[in-house]
């Protein structure tokens, strides 16, 4: 018998706020990424996105909160950038904390429903 190839668990939470702003897993890991290299190419890059798709999800997320999530700055070489905004990191904080409280809320059904799980016929 193959052992699963994920961990039972959430593997995607979208919380939807208002029509136009909703965060999920690739909104928050982008958000993550620009955070960490101070570049939305850069970040977009690592998650295997075009910059195009990338700057994207920037600009709907900056829409859909009204102000800016990500701060871009313009300059020569090594001289522009991107970071989060204040706002952009609480969105980010409690989006990761959502998460976390969503897994250990439904951990106790997961295991239980993984105790009965049947995977003797996948090959």
């Amino acid at each position: 018998m193959r052992a699963p190839s994920r961990v039972p668990g959430l593997t995607h939470l979208r919380v939807t706020f208002t029509d136009d702003f909703y965060v999920g897993p690739g909104r928050a890991d982008l958000l993550e990424g620009i955070a960490e290299t101070g570049s939305i190419a850069a970040a977009g890059k690592r998650m295997g996105m075009s910059y195009k798709r990338a700057w994207g999800l920037v600009q709907a997320l900056n829409a859909g909160w009204g102000r800016p999530l990500v701060e871009t700055s313009r300059g020569g070489a090594g001289q522009g950038g991107a970071s989060l905004s204040a706002d952009g990191q609480f969105v980010l904080e409690r989006y990761r904390a959502m998460q976390q409280a969503a897994r250990r809320a439904i951990a106790p059904d997961v295991a239980a429903v993984g105790k009965r799980l049947d995977i003797s016929w996948r090959k």
